[in-house]
């Protein structure tokens, strides 16, 4: 335990908020360990059923996580810690963040007038307009669209699903690799996570099959694009998984399909096949622009109903103002060709870093969506090794839970020059390291 940070109370409500405390105000830190539940009782003077009650509400709300016989410590990626990403330090090249490229984003067009309303939306929270632009985009790709609703944006739309279907304690499948915010976010909601391996294909069978015998209540996956390493499903794997899905009917399948229009990738959807559990989320910010915080949800009826009621109960609906922005640019024809434009040079960019990198000797997946995802030895030595040659790139510590190591590279606004000087920088920094660390 860091010394510098004294855990107070005499209430296990008391203890876990001076510990809660001292994660979000940085005195105890990723991987610090906590005293021995007695140990504790002992200095605070309270019962060692008190501390142990305080560690358990930490350990459900997915700030302190237990080793076993290595004790309780604080978890990599505490639920009340600030983790914004850094910024970019000046006169490097951004290819950490996994954002589009601008130019392949069409100025938004809000509503010239918005005239006021008496009361609220919570009667009518939907735009018919967008609700049957939304089921077009879903069927679009075979995804049953009677029941469609809205939320503000993917990690909204998963946690209310999520939240309105578990209860704390609870144990979700996630790719490992995977998106770090719903890394964050499962624990944050007193889950637990149960990572799934993921190949070029999507989620490993067996892996997956491993976790739903554990007992998992959800399976939250990426169809394509997935994030951090451009896997995406193929037929044969999504009969695999459709197979192995339908023998756990119980079980809520979320597929984020957050890069449906620029992920370069067909769409070989679990939620196609007919399940009876599932619910498929699609967001606008990857090709309309970050700032719509807008998410479509197409899913079955018993998910469609405690999704909204929740809603209803919570944020009411999403603005009309925004929905008639992102209604206005899906309908627009002129949007859709720059979308596709996107799409095919993201397709191309991807292939050209992973091609250059592979003219070095160095291997690299990127099949879908806006990233390359490279094995490394050493991600620290690097990420600093490229920044020193004036890139920045993501460490892939913050998308793994028990995968190999690896780094992040978003090669959406990355030219086929660049690229081949990143690679030649690449496989110099991957020498230094050899040199320096040996293997």
């Amino acid at each position: 335990m860091a010394t510098q940070y004294s855990i107070v109370g005499t209430t296990a409500k008391g203890i876990a908020a001076s510990v809660e405390q001292g994660v979000a105000e940085g005195g105890l830190g990723p991987g610090d360990a906590l005293p021995p539940v007695r140990r504790l009782a002992d200095e605070l003077g309270v019962s060692p059923g008190t501390v142990a009650t305080a560690y358990k509400e930490l350990r459900q709300r997915g700030v302190v996580m237990t080793r076993g016989r290595g004790g309780t410590v604080v978890a990599a990626m505490p639920s009340v810690a600030s983790r914004r990403p850094p910024r970019v330090p000046a006169g490097l090249v951004d290819l950490a963040g996994g954002h589009p490229d601008p130019a392949f984003l069409p100025d938004l067009r809000p509503p010239a007038l918005v005239r006021p309303v008496y009361g609220s939306h919570r009667a009518a929270p939907r735009l018919a307009a967008l609700e049957e632009l939304t089921r077009a985009w879903f069927e679009r790709d075979g995804v049953p669209a009677e029941h469609v609703t809205f939320a503000h944006g993917a990690l909204d739309c998963i946690a209310r699903l999520l939240s309105t279907e578990l209860r704390p304690g609870d144990a979700v499948a996630v790719e490992d690799p995977g998106f770090h915010h719903l890394l964050d976010l499962v624990p944050a909601l007193g889950l637990r996570m149960v990572p799934v391996s993921v190949d070029g294909h999507g989620l490993v069978p067996d892996a997956l099959r491993s976790a739903l015998r554990a007992g998992v209540r959800a399976v939250v996956c990426s169809p394509r694009g997935q994030c951090p390493t451009g896997a995406y499903v193929s037929g044969a794997r999504r009969d695999e998984l459709v197979a192995l899905l339908r023998e756990f009917p119980e079980v809520l399948v979320v597929e984020d399909d957050h890069n449906a229009d620029v992920a370069g990738a067909p769409a070989h959807t679990l939620a196609a096949a007919g399940l009876e559990r599932w619910a498929q989320v699609r967001t606008v910010s990857k090709h309309l622009g970050i700032d719509l915080r807008w998410a479509g949800l197409a899913c079955d009826a018993a998910t469609l109903a405690r999704h909204d009621g929740r809603m209803l109960m919570t944020s009411g609906w999403v603005s009309h103002v925004l929905q008639e922005t992102v209604a206005g640019l899906l309908g627009d024809r002129a949007v859709a060709e720059l979308v596709a434009a996107g799409a095919a040079a993201y397709t191309s960019r991807r292939t050209a870093l992973i091609d250059a990198l592979a003219g070095h000797g160095i291997a690299a997946t990127g099949a879908s969506g806006l990233n390359v995802w490279v094995p490394v030895r050493d991600e620290s030595a690097v990420v600093n090794g490229l920044r020193t040659r004036g890139w920045w790139l993501a460490a892939g510590a913050r998308f793994r839970i028990a995968s190999p190591t690896a780094v992040r590279i978003t090669t959406a606004t990355l030219g086929a020059e660049a690229s081949g000087r990143l690679a030649a920088d690449f496989a110099e920094v991957l020498g230094e390291s050899q040199a320096t660390y040996g293997g």
